[in-house]
């Protein structure tokens, strides 16, 4: 492929199927470049024999009514993939003796369920619906953050009401001081549920996640938002984004990974290797990057400006994750947890549970797929010799397959199908550097008007994905693929934007 067009989207996730879609419904000529056999990065899904296993992300947000999903299909005019409301979005099991914290759907039964949990927590709660209804208010009128020129200060102003004002005396605040400022801090089984649920959102724990991103993400799966659970897998979603992209005359290129990002006299220049590590080059006026930005060094070389680069290199590495998949009958399963499940257990760790759904696409009738992820660091699993390597896979396999049976009752003689991955197997997958699953982790440092922003210091590059602001799961990331793309066609003069 040696050719040009408008706009070179890399890296064909959903925060790059969202960019490519919008792009070309606009009129613009767009190449997605994705460097695996399918689309979806860690959104993808793969198949075993008779099941369908969802790679990582196993849930969705934003298919409510003025939802990022549901906007983006109103705007393509093609019907949201069928989804149906997860109740309750979580089950969180504390211990093995303890009944679940179930995150009820409806705001009500939530409130009597977390009354009977966590007696005298209601001050907390209240603060965080506060700060989240502002949030939200705030988000639903599409700002740009952080503003890097006057035209994206004039889209944050116009996004702040009266309600943002007040939260953003909360900017530099974490979870942990809502607690202590609600007269919570002591609550110890209070704050390892919220450690638990935070870590699995915004990859930090209550006192390093900024009180802004967490009071929102701890009422995501109450009506009238809602966490989804998809029918089929998660790629019916990458589906419906390609089918926008191809109707709308763009171009997706599968096995297609870019090595070398280089601005030249009219745009870009992109280099990599195609099918059959066969040479490619692509010219493009602008560039939508949506990989990790400890990428960038490598894809930029001496085009990276210095100070950018050692922003880059200052932020903490991203998580990496350990994954079982495994298939059992259904009835060994509880029935009363719903799709999604967490565990309390600390050999490898905390423990996150997606369980497929009867008649869902994912499993035989009568069986479920049971999806059991663990956050690991995702540096030292590579490198490791390779007998070293297979006996800490197995020794993290027996941990997670420990805590089920704990949980659970599991034995071995139960799966019917079983396997784990690790980073090293992510990084293949995925193409991310050493497997990362996450973002930079929603500190207050990093998080809003301190992030990183989607209007890069180089001119025709724009950013977006799980380290860009709001970060994090299938709608933070299509939120960010819409203001990059927003941001790019103010550039040319043109505007975009999406209906409630």
């Amino acid at each position: 492929m040696g050719k040009s067009c408008d706009v070179a989207v890399v890296g064909g996730g959903i925060a790059g199927l969202t960019a490519a879609a919008l792009l070309a419904a606009e009129g613009l000529q767009v190449e997605l470049l994705e460097a695996h056999s399918q689309t979806g990065g860690c959104a993808g899904t793969f198949r075993r024999g008779p099941y369908v296993f969802d790679v990582g992300a196993t849930q969705v947000a934003g298919f409510e009514p003025g939802g990022i999903h549901q906007r983006l299909m109103a705007h393509f005019g093609v019907p949201l993939p069928k989804a149906t409301p997860l109740n309750p979005g979580c089950s969180v099991q504390l211990s093995a003796a303890e009944d679940p914290v179930r995150l009820w759907r409806d705001p009500e039964r939530w409130r009597l369920e977390r009354q009977r949990q966590f007696p005298g927590s209601e001050r907390f709660w209240s603060l965080c619906a506060l700060l989240h209804s502002s949030n939200w208010a705030f988000a639903a009128k599409d700002p740009v953050l952080p503003p890097r020129t006057l035209w994206d200060l004039r889209q944050l102003l116009g996004a702040v009401g009266a309600g943002t004002l007040a939260s953003g005396l909360f900017t530099t605040a974490t979870v942990a001081d809502l607690l202590v400022l609600s007269g919570c801090g002591g609550d110890a089984r209070l704050r390892r549920f919220l450690d638990l649920q935070l870590r699995l959102y915004s990859q930090e724990p209550a006192d390093r996640t900024a009180a802004l991103y967490g009071a929102t993400v701890l009422a995501m799966a109450q009506d009238p938002l809602g966490l989804w659970h998809l029918h089929g897998s998660m790629q019916q979603l990458c589906l419906a984004l390609e089918q926008v992209l191809e109707a709308n005359g763009g171009s997706l290129r599968l096995r297609h990974h870019v090595s070398q990002l280089r601005p030249g006299a009219s745009g870009w220049q992109l280099r990599g290797e195609g099918p059959g590590q066969k040479p490619f080059a692509l010219e493009a006026a602008d560039v939508v990057c949506t990989l990790p930005p400890q990428v960038l060094p490598q894809l930029l070389g001496e085009a990276l400006p210095a100070a950018y680069g050692r922003r880059i290199a200052s932020f903490p590495d991203p998580s990496g994750a350990l994954v079982l998949y495994a298939a059992v009958d259904r009835d060994r399963l509880p029935p009363d947890l719903g799709l999604h499940a967490q565990l309390d257990w600390q050999d490898p760790g905390s423990v996150f549970l997606s369980f497929s759904a009867e008649g869902d696409g994912r499993a035989p009738a009568g069986q479920a797929t049971l999806i059991a992820s663990v956050f690991t660091p995702a540096k030292p699993w590579f490198g490791l010799p390779e007998p070293e390597y297979q006996r800490q896979k197995q020794q993290a396999m027996a941990g997670i397959q420990a805590a089920l049976e704990a949980f659970f009752g599991l034995k071995p003689e139960d799966y019917r199908h079983a396997e784990l991955a690790t980073p090293r197997g992510f990084a293949g997958w995925t193409g991310r550097p050493f497997g990362f699953v996450g973002g930079l982790g929603q500190h207050p440092s990093r998080f809003g008007p301190f992030g990183l922003a989607s209007r890069s210091p180089l001119s025709g590059l724009w950013l977006c994905g799980d380290a860009i602001y709001p970060g994090e799961g299938t709608a933070g990331v299509s939120l960010s693929a819409l203001m990059a793309c927003r941001q790019l066609l103010q550039s040319q003069g043109r505007s975009l934007d999406l209906k409630a």
